[in-house]
């Protein structure tokens, strides 16, 4: 998998550390181009008052962004497009405007792998973006796209029930787990206190546990969607 074009294509800021940090900054290492799309702009919904421009939360979204493209800055990614969706509200657009966007972006980079949401998710951003991708990368013959596969986020995929996620992909990183917590430490306004999943505890516990499964130290996990070989 080396000298490959990579899209990571994700609902919200952080989920691109969470699901696949670790793995992208080990193909970074390894020669491949990596992209990054994050649909959603990852704030509003916590907020009672809910308009971007209220100033409290155009000061919040706007360091957010910055935050965002420090991480990928730091996993290796070369360029994070941003599409500002409303967040934990993707439900209230027509799936193919969020299809379109992805498309616009596939054009732009013709990514040969894409990393994305699971469908088993319990954030229904996340799963409505692995819907839209799916669609935004058929298998037609003028098709990019090889390789699609599917992550966990943590505070997320774990939470579902029944749980579906399951993998059955691994790529070790132990050589860049300290990169995947540093990128998530940019995250200041997405990080929690441990024991809470979404903590570098937890970020570390979890690479520890997928490591385990397999006779790895750090590890992180994916489930195949596509992949095609010539």
């Amino acid at each position: 998998m080396k000298n490959k074009r990579i899209l990571i294509v994700c609902a919200h800021p952080d989920d691109e550390v969470l699901g696949c940090g670790g793995t992208i900054a080990k193909l970074v290492k390894r020669g491949c181009e990596a992209f990054t799309l994050i649909l959603g702009e990852g704030i509003t919904s916590r907020y009672l008052n809910k308009n971007t421009d209220n100033k409290e939360i155009k000061k919040e979204l706007n360091l957010l962004k910055k935050q965002a493209i420090r991480a990928n800055e730091i996993l290796g990614v070369k360029e994070v497009f941003f599409k500002n969706f409303p967040d934990n509200k993707f439900d209230s657009i027509d799936l193919l405007e969020i299809i379109k966007a992805i498309e616009e972006v596939k054009r732009e980079v013709k990514p040969e792998i894409i990393f994305t949401h699971s469908r088993h998710d319990l954030n229904k951003d996340h799963r409505l973006t692995y819907e839209a991708m799916l669609t935004a990368s058929r298998p037609l013959v003028e098709e990019t796209v090889r390789s699609i596969y599917s992550f966990e986020v943590l505070s997320s995929t774990e939470w579902n029930y029944p749980q579906g996620f399951s993998p059955n992909l691994y790529f070790d990183i132990e050589e860049t787990l300290e990169i995947k917590l540093e990128a998530m430490k940019a995250y200041s306004l997405e990080l929690r206190r441990f024991p809470h999943p979404r903590s570098v505890e937890g970020v570390k516990i979890k690479a520890s546990q997928r490591g385990m499964e397999i006779g790895l130290r750090y590890a992180e996990a994916f489930e195949v969607i596509r992949d095609v070989r010539r």
